[in-house]
């Protein structure tokens, strides 16, 4: 438990910083300048994630169980998996209308997946994976959305047509590929 515990904090304190210290980021950049800075968040970034993966791959089958999600919350996980995928492909491709319409479609995926996944499954250390990357997604949201009040990039308008159809069609064909068999291959375990 205490690599799992540990990896979440480094890797979500890492990806937090912007949302609780950015006075203090904003310093460190100016400091050390922003090569250094991201190489030194990217390595810290990296041991939580490698962290986070090998505690909870320890500790998952052997999780107390909390409660048992009705099975049709399986399906309604993958449907949500559906949208989550086509937010994660929008966050990567520019000039899109999600990322017109939404700002921030990566945070939102992040959002999406939590909460399919905590709907989902039923163990201890599910409720403390997805809550807290729920509860992160939603922290960081809201500050990305007070960040792009305050810019003067706030008001400008994307081009939100050509990349559009090319996310959904690579979401949909990322989900696909996790709810048969990618998913059971990576994480041992069938959505369905």
């Amino acid at each position: 438990m205490e690599y799992f515990i540990s990896g979440l904090v480094l890797f979500l304190g890492c990806h937090s910083v912007r949302v609780f210290a950015g006075d203090w980021r904003s310093r460190m950049l100016a400091s050390i300048g922003e090569k250094l800075f991201k190489g030194i968040y990217s390595v810290l970034s990296l041991a939580g994630f490698v962290l986070l993966v090998y505690g909870f791959s320890k500790i998952r089958w052997d999780s107390p169980l909390l409660w048992s999600p009705p099975v049709a919350m399986r399906y309604v996980a993958a449907l949500l998996m559906l949208l989550a995928m086509v937010l994660l492909v929008a966050g990567q491709i520019p000039h899109n209308a999600f990322k017109a319409r939404l700002g921030h479609p990566m945070v939102l995926s992040v959002k999406v997946w939590a909460l399919a996944h905590l709907l989902s499954n039923g163990k201890q250390a599910d409720l403390i994976l997805f809550g807290a990357f729920l509860l992160w997604s939603v922290l960081n949201f809201r500050a990305a959305r007070q960040r792009d009040h305050h810019s003067a990039e706030s008001g400008a308008a994307l081009e939100a047509t050509p990349n559009t159809l090319r996310v959904v069609m690579i979401g949909v064909a990322a989900w696909a590929i996790l709810l048969f068999g990618g998913h059971s291959w990576l994480f041992e375990l069938s959505p369905l």
